[in-house]
């Protein structure tokens, strides 16, 4: 799939989410394993890792196991998307400059002293 240069928006979840996937892009990650590592809630991180695979960011697949034999739930394993990783970097080295120019301007409002 082609990832979309428009992408999601680079809300701060978004962007901690991203930096868990792209931390290691080869590697899989569950979706309650994103949830710690990001410090984020399931109700936040799962609508994320939707859009960002409905953009062509993440690709995701259930594993393969019985349940039953593992004592638990199906685990979705998601990813990024080998053609999307320099994109998705791209857009969070964006969005982490907006938010420190913005820190600035804040910080040093036009006018002030």
């Amino acid at each position: 799939m082609v990832a979309s240069r428009r992408g999601p928006k680079m809300t701060l979840p978004t962007q901690l989410v991203l930096g868990v996937l792209l931390h290691d892009p080869d590697r899989e990650h569950y979706g309650l394993e994103i949830c710690q590592t990001a410090g984020l809630p399931s109700g936040t991180v799962h609508p994320i890792l939707a859009r960002l695979e409905q953009c062509g960011w993440v690709v995701s697949r259930w594993e393969d196991a019985d349940p039953r034999e593992r004592g638990r739930p199906r685990r979705r394993y998601y990813r990024v998307d080998p053609d999307s990783v320099a994109v998705a970097r791209a857009a969070v080295a964006r969005a982490r400059t907006s938010a420190a120019r913005l820190g600035l301007l804040r910080a040093h409002p036009a006018g002030g002293t």
